[in-house]
């Protein structure tokens, strides 16, 4: 029966590894030879044809097919220690000493390759290091095989094996915490951060000392976005002061908005290591990596100069930086220098700069030509930074319109006129939503000036939720929510609303009454908002499609907003975020307030008094003078709403018109019907 792809691993390797356990090399060399006629590149065929060659003592050759493997799968830890154990054959031991340490560096629960690493060290005279190579031999061979099977199988990037393996081990053998912490690292890996969470707390309590299961549980809270929850979790682990800890200290700091307290975390850090890395490739790279979050919080906190130093120390460090390029383009006022331009273009030419470099310096040599009044060079960045996103972006336009549809089907006047009275009354909320870019930064700030008006940021809480209520097992294309809606109790809609509440409490550190939650995509879950917060206020804030659009285009986020890297991808989204807005609008007459940038910019007092009203709130001057507002602001559009009302981005696209014609094309009657 002739071999297939899928038939091979099964039945080949099994053949060529019993050879090989046989001892019959020549003939596993033959035999793997032939295979990669025709799968060159298959990771394990190409490790056994280098296996047995170097038991034929072909070690050249062993170490070219090594070459060979590495091109294709640079982080398979038996690689490297295959080629440690070809250096040892060489006698070459310095050269087996690196690959043996690359092998444990990316997979710890390899025991041949700490016994062997040992072994080279004590030939070396090495004592020390000899030792702690034989430590991990008994710490590895103190816990059971299949534990050490399976985190080897997962450090190798073989997840559902060792997933099968250890849920087996589990199951037959009962709670074991380095097996749930392994099968919680599973679920972080495949972004089942829920399982993974409730994993590590099972760790934690069978081993609450388990400093490195406690680490990544503060990780997973972080990932999960609670901050209060992972701040707690490290606090036995807080008097260790290393700088990994003070960096998850940094990072929930940043999460509850307390960014001072953040910045002086960082400066803790840089001040317990070098400024210069020399030649120390890992510490640069973790250096620019720290003034870059610096950066980020001095940003946030409208510290604007000490932001732009940190964000040009982060790209000296590193010229392909990416990442500290686009930040420095982000915020908004910011000019390049020629130099740095040359050095950009440099670095985004270059063929060692990574995709994601690549995408950041292009949005970011975008913004640099834009401001330059170069209009036509600027596009080819945006369009290449643009068209490079959208490749390895997942997103699929039909899900959104299949849950526009859904909530058209489900959230009608009758189902909410059934359910009058449900949820938790407290008026505390408002949600300031629509488009990103469409002006909300900008009603945050205004709101946020009023006495009796906390801003936050743009809250998961709510997304959250949508997450549970769609179920583990979500079918894009036959989704269980908004139906799932149907099935909400009274009682579950008041507690959902509690829930709601108490979870974004640690947000709310000034203690006013009234607080925003300011995440654009819930304009997608107004039904939801209604069920469980029948009196929170909700803002929709509109913008000109045209302009949103494009500003969309040439905005490149931080994550998530998937739809905004084509101009069909954006056009579409906008159309329908339209279809649903009036759904809203027909379901929930005046339940909306719908604010135009448009008209806040044309007359900034008569909307502000809208909003105002709409909010039950008595009129503030400090709410026309919301530029004054020294608050953290942590979207884009940070700097500007820290200047007065201006009308530079009114047109910014009509410089770019020439480039658009797809966006008005797939806007369609948008162009027109953009206001009702």
């Amino acid at each position: 029966m002739p071999l297939t792809p899928e038939t091979l691993p099964d039945a080949e390797l099994s053949r060529l590894r019993g050879a090989q356990g046989a001892g019959q090399h020549a003939a596993v060399v033959r035999d793997a030879a032939n295979l990669l006629k025709r799968w060159a590149d298959h990771r394990d065929l190409l490790l056994i044809h280098a296996i047995s060659l170097r038991f034929l003592g072909r070690i050249e050759e062993a170490l070219a097919q090594l070459e060979r493997l590495a091109a294709h799968h640079p982080r398979y830890s038996l690689l490297h220690q295959e080629r440690g154990l070809c250096h040892i054959a060489r006698r070459d031991a310095p050269a087996a000493i690196e690959a043996l340490l690359t092998a444990v560096g990316i997979n710890p629960a390899l025991p041949h390759g700490w016994k062997m690493l040992s072994g080279v060290y004590r030939l070396t005279g090495d004592m020390e290091n000899a030792l702690k190579a034989e430590a991990h031999v008994h710490t590895l061979r103190a816990l059971p095989e299949a534990v050490v099977e399976a985190t080897s199988l997962f450090s190798d990037g073989d997840l559902d094996e060792a997933e099968v393996l250890t849920r087996r081990f589990l199951l037959t053998q009962g709670d074991h915490p380095e097996a749930m912490r392994l099968l919680a690292k599973i679920g972080v890996a495949h972004d089942v951060l829920d399982d993974a969470e409730v994993l590590y707390a099972g760790v934690l309590t069978l081993a609450p000392d388990h400093h490195a299961a406690r680490q990544e549980y503060v990780e997973t809270l972080i990932a999960r976005h609670k901050y209060p929850e992972a701040r707690e979790a490290l606090a036995p682990l807080r008097a260790q002061a290393a700088a990994d800890l003070k960096r998850l200290d940094a990072t929930i700091a940043v999460g509850l908005g307390h960014h001072e307290e953040a910045i002086a975390l960082y400066h803790a850090i840089l001040a317990d290591l070098p400024a210069e890395p020399g030649d120390d490739g890992e510490l640069r790279l973790y250096l620019a990596d720290l003034h870059l979050w610096l950066g980020h919080a001095l940003k946030t906190l409208g510290r604007l100069p000490e932001a732009i130093a940190a964000y040009t120390h982060a790209a000296a460090l590193r010229p392909d930086f990416g990442d500290a390029w686009w930040s420095l383009a982000n915020l908004k006022t910011y000019r390049f220098t020629p130099q740095a331009v040359e050095t950009m273009r440099g670095a985004e030419a270059a063929p060692a700069t990574g995709d994601a470099d690549r995408v950041h310096l292009n949005f970011a040599l975008g913004k640099a030509l834009e401001d330059a009044g170069e209009s036509e060079a600027s596009w080819q960045h945006y369009a290449r930074g643009n068209a490079l996103q959208r490749e390895v972006s997942g997103y699929r336009p039909e899900i959104l319109e299949t849950n526009t549809r859904l909530q058209k089907e489900v959230c009608t006047s009758a189902f909410f006129t059934a359910r009058e009275g449900w949820g938790c009354a407290a008026p505390d909320p408002i949600f300031v939503l629509g488009l990103p870019r469409s002006g909300s930064t900008l009603i945050e700030q205004i709101l946020a000036s009023h006495p009796q008006i906390e801003g936050t940021q743009e809250l998961p809480d709510i997304q959250r939720m949508v997450l549970e209520l769609q179920g583990r097992d979500h079918d894009f294309d036959a989704p269980r929510y908004p139906g799932s809606l149907a099935d909400l109790t009274p009682l579950q809609c008041r507690a959902l609303g509690e829930r709601y509440l108490a979870e974004t409490q640690a947000q709310r550190s000034l203690g006013r009454p009234f607080f925003i939650d300011k995440m654009p995509n819930n304009f997608r879950h107004i039904g939801l908002i209604h069920l469980i917060l029948p009196n929170a206020k909700i803002i929709d804030t509109r913008r000109d499609p045209m302009s949103c659009c494009f500003s969309n285009l040439k905005q490149l986020f931080a994550q998530g907003q998937e739809f905004t890297y084509s101009q069909e991808d954006i056009a579409r989204y906008y159309r329908t975020y339209l279809e649903l807005m009036r759904h809203w609008d027909s379901a929930l007459p005046g339940r909306v307030l719908r604010v135009l940038h448009e008209d806040v910019i044309e007359d900034l007092e008569t909307q502000v008094r809208r909003l105002l009203d709409y909010c039950g709130l008595p009129f503030d001057e400090a709410c026309l003078n919301f530029h004054q507002n020294r608050r953290a602001v942590r979207t884009p559009s940070s700097e500007q709403v820290r200047r007065p009302i201006f009308r530079d981005g009114m047109d910014q696209w009509r410089a770019f018109e020439p480039y658009l014609d797809d966006l008005k094309t797939h806007l369609g009657s948008a162009l027109t019907d953009w206001r009702t």
